[in-house]
């Protein structure tokens, strides 16, 4: 974690915080880190998980107001962008924390998925960045300059089983992030994508496996599996002006796991598996 004092990075600026839920969530950590960075932010989630979660303490605590929005219908985009505009004017950073899928939800195996649930499953992890995006651009909303990040996973490059349909809905973000950056890109609008490794979240929870895939990855990683913390920083960088050239990446955040081959401690484990094994037979 930086300073509790912070750098100034983000002061005056000003942003739009979707998919916070509790003081687990990333987003909600990040709302945090942008407070402590000097930013001032409007704080968005679906209704029903306004009702599940508890962003009401966030918003006390921050001083940012609550916005509802089922992201998966485009008024409600419309009618999110106008009230924003209303309450803070004109934004710099756009955070999409957002992404669900009932098939990884109820356990359907990739071969044996729900197609209405897959049309949800892109619709509310992948399209609604579109659909935020092309809102904020017709509206006028987002300022020059500005930053736009989209939390992924590597499942988008890797298939990870128990990730299941969300593999497929994580790839199609990263596009849509690379499309929006290359047309953006005129008036300095970066859009990235972090793929952040496994975290403890309430999201996180709900994905059978997600122990194994956790302790897999902090296992392969040189500098293990950061926080729900380190990550908000990563992103106060890309919202703040020292990423001014950074757009259209693929960001991973991962304590090295996406380029480490094998690491000593998996090797080692492997071992003494081996050796458990070869003494039973």
């Amino acid at each position: 974690m930086s300073s509790t004092n912070g750098y100034g990075l983000l002061k005056g600026k000003k942003g739009l915080i979707f998919g916070a839920l509790d003081d687990r969530s990333i987003a909600w950590r990040v709302a945090l880190a942008c407070q402590r960075e000097g930013a001032t932010f409007a704080l968005s989630n679906a209704p029903i998980a306004l009702r599940l979660g508890t962003l009401e303490k966030l918003s006390e605590s921050t001083g940012a107001p609550i916005i509802p929005c089922d992201v998966s219908k485009i008024e409600e985009v419309e009618a999110l962008m106008d009230k924003v505009k209303d309450e803070l004017g004109n934004v710099d950073f756009i955070l999409h924390a957002i992404g669900m899928s009932p098939n990884v939800r109820k356990k359907r195996e990739y071969t044996d998925l729900d197609y209405n649930y897959v049309q949800q499953s892109l619709d509310i992890s992948a399209v609604s960045l579109h659909k935020i995006l092309q809102t904020a651009v017709k509206k006028d909303i987002l300022n020059d300059g500005g930053s736009v990040v989209a939390l992924s996973y590597i499942g988008a490059q890797r298939i990870f089983s128990k990730y299941s349909d969300m593999n497929d809905a994580k790839a199609l973000l990263e596009s849509i992030a690379r499309n929006f950056g290359s047309r953006l890109g005129s008036r300095g609008i970066r859009v990235n994508t972090v793929s952040q490794a496994p975290t403890i979240t309430s999201a996180g929870a709900g994905i059978k496996g997600f122990d194994g895939m956790y302790e897999f990855a902090d296992r392969l990683a040189p500098l293990g599996n950061p926080s729900a913390d380190e990550c908000a920083d990563y992103c106060v960088t890309l919202f703040s002006d020292l990423t001014r050239k950074v757009t259209m990446q693929n960001l991973f955040h991962d304590g090295g796991f996406s380029t480490n081959g094998i690491s000593e401690q998996l090797m080692a484990e492997l071992e003494k598996l081996n050796a458990l094994k070869d003494g039973n037979e």
